[in-house]
């Protein structure tokens, strides 16, 4: 579920992305850091935040945690997500980078 007001996790942004893949049993590095680049890249998130993974997802601007909170619930590749208008906080183009196909 990804709400319409963020809330990412007082963890890095690295921890936000793997804390319910790690739950899941996933340990793999490799595979980690596939899930953190894909699932950033999904929420338009990666070039901003690619170098400085283990900062504190609390530092990010509120649009950045939205997205962060977006890839966070990316990275486990559910079936279904349910949204309650997570792009309202968004700038236009963030926006159309995370609604595009």
């Amino acid at each position: 579920m990804v709400f319409q007001r963020p809330n990412p996790f007082a963890k890095s942004i690295r921890d936000n992305i793997t804390f319910a893949l790690k739950a899941y049993g996933i340990r793999n590095q490799a595979e980690l850091d596939e899930r953190i680049e894909t699932s950033l890249k999904e929420a338009a998130l990666w070039d901003e935040v690619k170098d400085t993974l283990d900062r504190s997802a609390l530092s990010l601007s509120g649009g950045q945690a939205q997205r962060l909170c977006l890839a966070r619930s990316l990275a486990v590749q559910p079936d279904v997500l349910l949204l309650d208008e997570p792009a309202s906080a968004l700038d236009p183009i963030s926006t159309a980078k995370i609604e595009a196909p």
